[in-house]
Formats: structure tokens, C-alpha cells, sequence
């Protein structure tokens, strides 16, 4: 005998599958802009006006016309973020468990889900002659990596969050005149995302077994199939290779000022993958008797990482010192929804709302040079989060607003050598979470508390 499910009840049945997004603390949404240690010590402020090394191809190839001959740029960040949840009364299905809570694996402790990361940049600029220049990046604009303990309190939201992308940005820049520069690139982006969570099984087979008429009430409970006690896992593992540009121009309004403009595209990518399942035999012993639904299939999804534009400032006000300011605009308002796609044409399509709105990035920075080997930096920047609300905020996107503090020194060991190093705290604002697991009706209630320690360095090498 073949047990039948309907479109209601196979949605709710495979609704548990990965609802979560991928975002990063460190940055915006899940953006990255750890793409310089020199842009480090000052917040970032600047980034496409103050042209100091290779680095610029990324923030604004226009800048690549400001440098000479040809250098090499190599930079690594180690990114240190935690965000610890104060459970608040974080409770199951009210309908179906009378809203029992959801214990942890230590009740009462803070859960940190923040994982410390490698960043890791490259940059390449060659100037063919007077008005021409030409370079490579390779860098990592979007990423994230999230990890919780197997049986933290909100294992049916996120266990896993891990976004990679390796860009890939060959780029040209032409000086036009003394005052006018411009820069364009095209980008080869990769992306691989991982994404896991629990599956509480006992939920699932109380409201779609237990109200069946084929079963009937107590089926789950006679094969020891409670909710809270019968977790498995779903994982899905993903990756695509797209196509962007970006554009970049530069004004110097005087020897002393300039202005620089530059855009980068939204990419799109359609990601490929596997959805595996991890079931426990109580429960696959029900599936076995004809629910063609969690056994290992390809998923697919589009990710759509968003266009951005730069305004920056520099201005030296003497030989000692500089300053830099930077509006950065991110049309995050894409993401209004994570979306699966499944090869086996039983399973639905599941889906988590999102909702995000555009962001802004403000920074300053100043610029002390205290002789020609050696400058300090510092720069403060206000990030905005792309997340609308409590309600739309995720166990794998814990951040919100955040105020960065930068520091960093420049010092150059001889015409052809120098190095950049850099350091951000970033204060991250407490961020509410009310977040519903769509498909057992689990609900994670709690506050983060976050912050960010960045820690960057560069070695820059002219020929």
C-alpha cells in the first residue's frame, strides 16, 4: 500500500530543508570589503579616490592611473567575528508540542555561532605608457562562514552557513587628461555555498502522519518518533561560475584634491548542487512505506549578489596630512527571498522570505605621514544592515547596524618594497531575532550581541 501526500502536506514535510541565507557579520549583507590592508587602516574610507597601491583595480580602476610602472600586491585578513544569542524563550510548534521549549545543549549558555576566517587578496598593475594601465585582482567579495554546535538551541535554523566566492577581475584604466581618469573591468565570479540544519522528524511525522487517516493519531509516538527526540539533518552543498563588470572614474579637482565614482554590477548565479538527508531509521522506516520525499536529490538555486556604487573623497591639507571620506550605496532590496529548486519532482520548492532593504556605508579617514618610509592611518565608517527586521533576521544572518574603528601604518623599505598593516573592531549593534522555521512552526527568540576583530596585511612589491 502507497501512502499519498498532498501539495499542503509535502510542502511542510520538506520545508525543513536549509531556510536560512547566507550572510556575513563583518560586512553588509553577506558582502565582503576586506579587499586591501591599506583600506583597512582607514575604514575603507576613500577607497575609490585614494589610489595609494594595486589594490585600487578593485575599489576604482580609474585609480590604477595615479600609479607608475608595474606592482605587485599580496594581502591576507584574518577575520575573528562572534555572535553569541541570549536565548529568550525560544519554544516548538505551539499547535502541535503546546509550544514546548527548545533546549540547547547547555541551557542558559549563550550560543556563538561566529567562526574565525582567512581572507586572502592579490592585485597585478602594469602601465603600458602614458594614458594606458592595465591589472588583475583576484579577490573575495561575498562570503560568509557560520557554525554551531550539532545541538544548539536553534539547530532547526542553521547548523552550517558557508559562502565562498573567488573573483576574478582583469581590468584597464585610460588618463585622459590631467584631471580626468577612467577604469572599467570585467569579473569572473565562482561561488560554492554550504548549508545545513537540523530536521526535527518528530514534529514533521506529528503533523503530517498523526493526521492522516491512512495512520492515525499515536503512529508516531508507537514507533518512537517524538517531537524534540528524532532530529536528522539536511544538507546542501552547491557552486556556479557567472560574469560582471564594474566601472570607475576619477576628477582631480586640484594637485591637492580628487573625487572618485565607480560602479560594480549585481552578478547572477544559478547554483548547482546535491540536498543530502540524514534520516532516522524510525522515521525512514514510515518514509519506506511509500512518501517518495527526503532521499538524496539535486537542488538548485539563484543567488543574486547586488550592484553597488562608490563616492569618495581625498584631500591633502598639508605634507603631513590627508583626509578621506566614502558614501557606499548597496541595492541589497534583490533579496526578497531564498528559493530551492528540486530534481525530484516530488519535493516542492522550498522557500524562506528575506525582505531586505538597500544599504548605506558612510566612513572618514585621516592620513599622517610622518616621513617618506612611514604613515599611520585611522578611520571610523558606519555600516547599515540590509535586514528589515527582527522577524526577517536568521540564525545564519546575525548581524545588524555596525560602527567600525580602524587603525593601520604604512612603511616602505625601499622604492621597491613596502608593506600595509591594518586592524578593525567593528561594534555590531544588538540584533533581535523572532525567526519562524517555516516548516515545523519552531520559533528562535532571542537578542545577538556581536562584534568583529579584523586583522590585516600586505606586502607591496614595484618593478
Amino acid at each position: 500500500m502507497r501512502f499519498k501526500l498532498s501539495a499542503k502536506q509535502l510542502g511542510l514535510l520538506t520545508g525543513c530543508v536549509l531556510t536560512g541565507s547566507s550572510a556575513g557579520i563583518q560586512a553588509s549583507g553577506f558582502a565582503i570589503i576586506e579587499n586591501s590592508a591599506s583600506g583597512m587602516g582607514n575604514a575603507f574610507a576613500g577607497a575609490a579616490a585614494v589610489a595609494e597601491d594595486a589594490s585600487t583595480l578593485y575599489f576604482n580602476p580609474a585609480g590604477l592611473t595615479r600609479l607608475g610602472g608595474s606592482q605587485m600586491v599580496v594581502v591576507g585578513h584574518i577575520v575573528a567575528p562572534n555572535a553569541d544569542l541570549n536565548n529568550k524563550g525560544s519554544y516548538a510548534n505551539p499547535s502541535l508540542t503546546g509550544g514546548a521549549p527548545v533546549a540547547g545543549s547547555l541551557p542558559g549558555k549563550d550560543d556563538d555561532g561566529g567562526t574565525t576566517a582567512f581572507v586572502p587578496n592579490f592585485y597585478f598593475f602594469s602601465q603600458i605608457n602614458d594614458q594606458w594601465f592595465a591589472g588583475v585582482g583576484i579577490n573575495a567579495p561575498f562570503g560568509l562562514e557560520v557554525s554551531y554546535d550539532d545541538d544548539w538551541v536553534g539547530r532547526y535554523h542553521a547548523k552550517t552557513s558557508k559562502l565562498q566566492t573567488i573573483n576574478i577581475n582583469p581590468s584597464i584604466a585610460f588618463k585622459a587628461n590631467d584631471r580626468f581618469s577612467f577604469g572599467a573591468g570585467v569579473s569572473a565570479q565562482y561561488i560554492r555555498a554550504t548549508l545545513s540544519s537540523a530536521v526535527d522528524f518528530g514534529t514533521v511525522c506529528l503533523g503530517i502522519i498523526d493526521s492522516s487517516p491512512m495512520f492515525g493519531p499515536g503512529t508516531c509516538a508507537s514507533a518512537g518518533v517524538q517531537p524534540l527526540q528524532a532530529d536528522g539533518q539536511a544538507k546542501l552543498n552547491g557552486s556556479d561560475w557567472s560574469w560582471g563588470f564594474n566601472l570607475g572614474a576619477m576628477f582631480n579637482i586640484s594637485e591637492a584634491s580628487r573625487v572618485g565614482l565607480s560602479y560594480r554590477s549585481n552578478i547572477k548565479h544559478d547554483v548547482d548542487g546535491q540536498a543530502k538527508y540524514r534520516v532516522p531509521d524510525n522515521f525512514q522506516a514510515i518514509l519506506d512505506m511509500g512518501i517518495p520525499v527526503f532521499s538524496n536529490t539535486g537542488a538548485s538555486s539563484e543567488v543574486d549578489v547586488p550592484e553597488s556604487v562608490s563616492l569618495s573623497l581625498f584631500h591633502q591639507i598639508n605634507d603631513r596630512f590627508a583626509i578621506l571620506a566614502d558614501a557606499t550605496w548597496t541595492k541589497w532590496d534583490r533579496f526578497e527571498e531564498l528559493r530551492f529548486t528540486y530534481d525530484n519532482p516530488h519535493q516542492p520548492d522550498t522557500v524562506q522570505p528575506e525582505n531586505w532593504d538597500n544599504s548605506m556605508r558612510y566612513s572618514l579617514g585621516l592620513i599622517y605621514t610622518h616621513n617618506d618610509h612611514l604613515l599611520f592611518r585611522m578611520g571610523t565608517a558606519y555600516d547599515e544592515t540590509p535586514i528589515t527586521s527582527a522577524e526577517y533576521r536568521t540564525a545564519r544572518i546575525p548581524g545588524n547596524d555596525r560602527t567600525w574603528l580602524s587603525f593601520g601604518l604604512g612603511y616602505k623599505f625601499s622604492k621597491t618594497l613596502g608593506m600595509d598593516l591594518g586592524y578593525a573592531h567593528l561594534i555590531v549593534d544588538d540584533s533581535e531575532i523572532d525567526s519562524l522555521d517555516h516548516s515545523t512552526g519552531h520559533q528562535l527568540i532571542g537578542t545577538y550581541e556581536g562584534s568583529v576583530d579584523i586583522f590585516s596585511a600586505q606586502l607591496n612589491m614595484m618593478f
